[in-house]
């Protein structure tokens, strides 16, 4: 395995079109070559953000007909990069979209695919409601790329608030978790720094999380601040809050076994059972536990 993995990381302010997007991507690609990057990587939506619904559906194809997949192909023959692509949205079976990313290997072959999971219904004071659900349909399956480098985890945004997610991919043997996204300002600044933190530091993890930033044609506005956090949950870059950037890293990939070591928490883990007590009764005993997960 490759000792260091040389990460070429992109804050982009997203458009609404396919064509404006492949340029940057192209620009992205072509730093990162002339940095020595040896992986390029992209924010969510770095394909095509479009939140007008008969607009995007004018644009939005198949992984085998999406210009900015092809130009991320193109891209990584051409300059023999390991791209992950961030994401972009593809047709669904079921006549909605998936939150899609691929990872591209210097050949240009498409070496592993994944569909967000989790999808970002949610519901902020004084904010309409979000239902990623009603346009999106989530993806089955965590999937774990064998590299180079090692074995990297493959996630999206929202999947950042479901840690058992990044547990096993851990658990798995990953030492380096992508999570590409679009967070929105009031979400970003409550909770995206502590959040990467976080899955880092329990995992013993890298985590690399390029982002959008700023206002967006199709009039939405995302938080920014790309990280990338070290497995003692440091973090290493940070490219603000404010316009598009790019910043190219070492990744010493022993720092994973490094802090995995000292703090074996992954191994540390045990099975236990779930007891609940209801109001006004006395403790139970230890024999009246119930078997994990279940509530009584």
């Amino acid at each position: 395995m490759t000792d260091v993995l040389r990460v070429s990381m992109v804050q982009t302010t997203s458009h609404n079109t396919h064509a404006v997007n492949v340029d940057e991507l192209r620009a992205a690609a072509a730093f990162a070559a002339e940095d020595g990057a040896t992986m390029l990587a992209m924010p969510e939506a770095a394909g095509l953000m479009d939140r007008n619904k008969d607009h995007a559906r004018a644009q939005i194809t198949t992984e085998d007909q999406d210009p900015y997949i092809a130009a991320c192909r193109e891209e990584a023959a051409a300059r023999g990069l390991w791209i992950h692509s961030g994401s972009c949205p593809i047709k669904s079976p079921d006549g909605r979209y998936l939150n899609h990313t691929v990872l591209v290997d210097p050949s240009g072959e498409i070496v592993a695919r994944y569909d967000k999971i989790h999808l970002f219904d949610v519901f902020l004071e004084g904010r309409p409601a979000t239902g990623e659900s009603s346009r999106y349909a989530p993806g089955e399956t965590a999937v774990l790329a064998d590299t180079p480098f090692g074995p990297l985890g493959m996630t999206i945004c929202y999947d950042l608030r479901f840690p058992h997610l990044y547990r096993d991919y851990a658990l798995a043997g990953a030492n380096v978790l992508f999570a590409p996204s679009a967070f929105t300002v009031p979400t970003g600044r409550a909770h995206w720094e502590v959040l990467l933190r976080a899955r880092a530091i329990e995992t013993g993890s890298y985590v690399v999380a390029a982002a959008q930033v700023g206002n967006h044609a199709d009039g939405r506005v995302t938080w920014g601040h790309s990280l990338i956090v070290s497995p003692w949950g440091e973090v290493m870059a940070d490219l603000g809050g404010e316009a598009p950037g790019q910043i190219t890293l070492d990744l010493p990939l022993n720092a994973v076994e490094s802090a995995r070591r000292q703090i074996p928490n992954l191994k540390n883990a045990r099975d236990y059972d779930f007891l609940r007590v209801p109001e006004g009764a006395n403790a139970p005993t230890t024999q009246q536990k119930t078997p994990t997960g279940a509530f009584s």
